[in-house]
């Protein structure tokens, strides 16, 4: 199983559901994911209670941010890209979700620090 994918499902499904909080099992990594999709604006305020993740859900007047969640790295088949080969997502509306040796950034960071790495995922 792919804790990285049921957290993005979760997120997902939280927004379909419309609920306004997502509770997923804790992880350093899982942390930085929603971190940055809190700075881009996608989730509300993320935080770590007890061994959770908290995930708040914003919406824009009732429709969610978020539409769609695409995990490109999967367990059996990972995916690297070099900086100059990272595009945008969706003409600009999405981002790109990178694993950098600087840690883990939007698609638009990792190419303005020319660092390459992973894809995680594309959100838009």
């Amino acid at each position: 199983m792919d804790p990285i994918a049921d957290m993005l499902v979760a997120i997902k499904n939280g927004y379909m559901a419309k609920k306004s909080q997502v509770l997923v099992p804790y992880s350093k990594f899982k942390f930085e994911i929603a971190k940055v999709l809190e700075k881009e604006n996608f989730v509300g305020k993320t935080q770590k209670k007890d061994n959770l993740l908290l995930v708040d859900i914003i919406y824009d007047n009732k429709n969610p941010k978020l539409h769609q969640i695409k995990k490109v790295s999967k367990l059996g088949l990972r995916i690297y890209i070099k900086s100059k080969n990272i595009k945008k997502v969706k003409g600009g509306r999405g981002i790109t979700i990178i694993s950098t040796p600087k840690g883990v950034m939007a698609g638009h960071d990792a190419k303005k620090k020319n660092l390459g790495g992973e894809v995680i995922c594309q959100v838009w």
